[in-house]
C-alpha cells in the first residue's frame, strides 16, 4: 500500500493511493483513524490489514476517488515522535573522508551509528523555506527512511524488520557552513541540519517492495532491497545510487536504536546518504580531480527532485525567508589563548 497524509478543507487526512488516485481511508472505513499518527498508534498492526481490505474493495468496486494533485500532500508522518538519521552507506563515508584527506574509520564496519535530528522540522513535498545562513553551502542528501509501526525495546536485528510500517524517500537538507563550524567543537550536527528534513511523497508498506528483495551483504542481517536512487536539481541528474549498497540494514540500525530505550510508532529512521548523494561529496571529489573546480550548492528557486524505485518522487522547491537575521554574523571574537 501507498499511504499519504494530505490537507483536505484545511484538515489533515489519511489517504491511500490506488492506481494513481487518492482515496480517503477514514471515509472508506470509519474504523480507520483520520490521521497517520493515529493510524500508527491505534493498534497499527491491526489497522494495516483494515487498510489492505479497503484497497481490495477499491480495486473491486471503483469507489469515489480524487486526483492526487487536488490536494497538498504533507509529510507521510507530519509530526513524527522522533527522527534519527544513520550512516549506512560506506561509499559516502569513505569518499567524504578521502576528500578531506582522511582515511576510512574502521569502526564504520563494526557497528551502525545515528544522530537525532529535529522531528519538528520534518516536512513533505513542496516549498522548503530557508534562512540566510542556510544558503551558505546549502545541500541536499539523498536517502531512504523507514517509519516504525509498533513500540519495542531491546529489539534484535533478526526480528527488527517486523517493526517497520513502511519506507519513504528522505532529503536530509544540510546547511554545510553552520554544520562544519559547530562540528569543530565535536558536537553535532545540529544547527546545520535542524531546519528541514523533507520526506514523502507517501509511505510504502513492505509488501509493495517484495519484488526488489535481495540478500543482505555478507555477515549482515535483515531485509535488503535493490532500489535505484536518483536526485535531480532543476531537471538535471546530479546523483545516482542504489539501496543495495547499504552496508548496514535497517534491521541492524533498529537494533542499535532500540538498545536500552523504546522506539515508538511514528518514529522515523533515515539510512544516511547514498554514495554521491550530496553536493558536499560531489564537490570534494570534483575538486580532487580539478583544483580549479567551482563548488555547486543549492540556491533560491532550485527544484530538488528525488526518485527511488517503488517509493515515488519527492519534489521540493527551495525558497528564501523574508528575514535577514543571521547567526553567523553574531559570532563573538575568539578569546586569546595564553
Amino acid at each position: 500500500m501507498k499511504l499519504v497524509s494530505y490537507k483536505h478543507k484545511e484538515k489533515e487526512s489519511l489517504g491511500i493511493i490506488v492506481n494513481g488516485s487518492l482515496y480517503d481511508l477514514h471515509g472508506c472505513d470509519p474504523l480507520i483513524p483520520q490521521t497517520m499518527f493515529q493510524f500508527l498508534n491505534n493498534s497499527g498492526p491491526v489497522m494495516m490489514p483494515l487498510a489492505g481490505k479497503v484497497q481490495k474493495a477499491i480495486t473491486a468496486s471503483g469507489m469515489e476517488a480524487y486526483r492526487v494533485d487536488q490536494f497538498n500532500l504533507m509529510a507521510p508522518v507530519p509530526r513524527p515522535s522522533s527522527c534519527r538519521d544513520a550512516y549506512a552507506f560506506r561509499q559516502h563515508v569513505a569518499s567524504a573522508r578521502r576528500n578531506r584527506g582522511l582515511g576510512m574509520l574502521p569502526e564504520f564496519d563494526q557497528y551502525p551509528v545515528f544522530y537525532f535530528t529535529n522531528h519538528h522540522s520534518v516536512t513533505g513535498p513542496g516549498p522548503v523555506e530557508c534562512m540566510p545562513d542556510h544558503f551558505e553551502q546549502l545541500d541536499f542528501e539523498l536517502e531512504v527512511a523507514v517509519v516504525i509501526g509498533k513500540a519495542g525495546k531491546n529489539i534484535r536485528a533478526e526480528e527488527a524488520d517486523d517493526y517497520i510500517a513502511g519506507y519513504m524517500i528522505m532529503n536530509d537538507l544540510s546547511a554545510r557552513t553552520l554544520q562544519m563550524e559547530e562540528m569543530l567543537l565535536s558536537l553535532g550536527p545540529a544547527k546545520g541540519k535542524d531546519f528541514a528534513t523533507a520526506t514523502g511523497p507517501w509511505l510504502v508498506t513492505p509488501d509493495e517492495l517484495e519484488p526488489y528483495l535481495i540478500a543482505p551483504q555478507e555477515g549482515h542481517t535483515g531485509r535488503s532491497y535493490a532500489l535505484d536512487m536518483v536526485c535531480r536539481v532543476n531537471g538535471h541528474e546530479v546523483s545516482r545510487g542504489n539501496t543495495r549498497d547499504m552496508n548496514w540494514t535497517f534491521a541492524e540500525i533498529i537494533e542499535r536504536c532500540a538498545y536500552g530505550t523504546e522506539i515508538f510508532p511514528g518514529d522515523i529512521i533515515g539510512s544516511g546518504t547514498v554514495g554521491t548523494g550530496c553536493f558536499l561529496e560531489l564537490n570534494g571529489t570534483a575538486k580532487l580531480k580539478d583544483p580549479a573546480y567551482q563548488p555547486v550548492w543549492l540556491k533560491e528557486g532550485d527544484v530538488v527532485e528525488m526518485e527511488i524505485t517503488g517509493l515515488g518522487i519527492l519534489q521540493n522547491t527551495i525558497t528564501r525567508s523574508g528575514s535577514d537575521f543571521s547567526i553567523l554574523k553574531r559570532k563573538k571574537a575568539p578569546c586569546e589563548v595564553s
